[in-house]
C-alpha cells in the first residue's frame, strides 16, 4: 500500500500537447463521477495566477488534466472538456482567484449522433459498435465491454439519434450501466464490476469516520484514493457499517424499507462503487474521497442514481 503522506497534485490546462502546468499553485478541486451515463465533473479552482496566465487559460485553452494522491502513489483523476472560465476575480482584498468547470468527453455526450441501418441477426454488441463508431471522431474508444449476450436480432434496426440515447437504450435491454471514463466507454451489467482487485478501506489504509447504510446505498468517506474506479471494487469490513433508522415521512412502508436497506449490505464486504467524488485543497485540509456503493451483485436503478450527479448539459 501506498505511504498517504505528502500530497501531490499535478494540474495541466491546454490544448493538446500545448499547455501551463499549474501545479505548484494553491489549487482546490472537486470531482464528481457516477455510473449513470453522464460526463465526470470538475470544479477546479486556482488561486493567484498572473493575469496574463489565467487570460490564456480563458480565451484559448480548452482542456484541463488533473492528476491527484499522494507521493509514489498519484494518478489521474479528470481529463476533460473546459466548460466555462470564470475569473479572475477577487476573494480577499489580497487573493485572486480562476474558477473551471470542466466535463469529461461532454462534446461526445452532446453532439455523437448514430445514422446506421443494421441487418436482422445482428446484436447488441453491433448496436454498441454502431455507438462507438459515432463517438471514435470526439475520442471515445472502447473500454470495458461486458458480454452483452449472443441474441440475434429476428429484424433489422434503423438506429438514428444521439449515442447516449442509443446507449441508455441497449444497457436498458441487458441490464447494465454505462459512463465514459478517460475517454473510454464502459459497459457493465448490474450485478458485476470491472475487471481488477478489490480496494481494501479501514483504519489502515485512509477511511475517515465510519460508513453510513442509507436506502440508496452505504455511504462512505475516505482520504483521496485515485485508486478508486466507478464501478470497481472496494473490500469494507461489514460490522463497522453504521445501520439506517427506518424513516415515518415516507410513502414506504416499514417492509420495503426493510427490504431496500437490507439488499445494499454485502455479506462478504465486497461493494461495487456507484458514484465518487474526489475532493481536494493543495493549502487546506480537504483531501478525500466520498464513495456510495453497494452490494457487489446489485445496483441502484438510474432513476434514483440521476438525483446525486445532475446532467450538466442539461439532457
Amino acid at each position: 500500500m501506498t505511504q498517504q503522506w505528502i500530497r501531490k497534485v499535478r494540474l495541466v490546462v491546454g490544448n493538446g500537447s500545448e499547455g501551463i502546468d499549474c501545479s505548484e499553485m494553491r489549487i482546490r478541486f472537486a470531482v464528481r463521477k457516477a455510473e449513470v451515463g453522464y460526463p465526470e465533473q470538475a470544479d477546479i479552482t486556482i488561486t493567484n495566477l498572473a493575469t496574463a496566465t489565467a487570460t490564456k487559460i480563458r480565451n484559448e485553452y480548452k482542456e484541463v488534466y488533473l492528476e491527484a494522491g499522494y507521493e509514489g502513489g498519484s494518478s489521474e483523476i479528470f481529463r476533460g472538456e473546459i466548460v466555462q472560465v470564470r475569473g479572475p476575480g477577487r476573494e480577499n482584498p489580497t487573493d485572486t482567484y480562476l474558477n473551471i468547470q470542466a466535463a469529461a468527453s461532454q462534446r461526445a455526450h452532446s453532439y455523437a449522433m448514430v445514422n446506421k441501418t443494421l441487418a436482422s441477426g445482428h446484436t447488441f454488441k453491433d448496436q454498441v459498435d454502431a455507438c462507438l463508431e459515432a463517438l471514435k471522431p470526439y475520442g471515445v474508444t472502447a473500454g470495458h465491454i461486458t458480454d452483452l449476450g449472443s441474441v440475434k436480432m429476428p429484424r433489422g434496426r434503423a438506429m438514428f439519434g444521439m449515442a447516449r440515447n442509443q446507449l441508455r437504450a441497449i444497457c436498458g435491454s441487458v441490464g447494465a450501466s454505462w459512463f465514459i471514463s478517460g475517454g473510454k466507454l464502459n459497459i457493465v451489467k448490474y450485478n458485476e464490476t470491472l475487471p481488477g482487485d478489490a480496494v481494501v478501506l479501514n483504519s489502515d489504509t485512509g477511511m475517515i469516520g465510519m460508513p453510513v447504510q442509507t436506502i440508496e446505498g452505504v455511504e462512505v468517506k475516505c482520504l483521496l484514493n485515485p485508486k478508486l474506479k466507478i464501478d470497481g471494487l472496494i473490500k469494507i469490513d461489514e460490522g463497522s457499517i453504521q445501520r439506517s433508522k427506518l424513516s415515518i415521512t415516507t410513502d414506504q412502508s416499514y417492509e420495503v424499507q426493510k427490504t431496500f436497506l437490507e439488499q445494499v449490505i454485502a455479506t462478504d464486504g465486497l461493494y461495487k462503487i456507484l458514484f465518487l467524488t474526489h475532493i481536494g485543497d493543495t493549502r487546506g485540509t480537504e483531501y478525500y474521497s466520498e464513495i456510495l456503493c453497494t452490494a457487489a451483485n446489485k445496483s441502484i436503478s438510474p432513476a434514483v442514481a440521476q438525483r446525486y450527479l445532475p446532467n450538466p448539459s442539461g439532457n
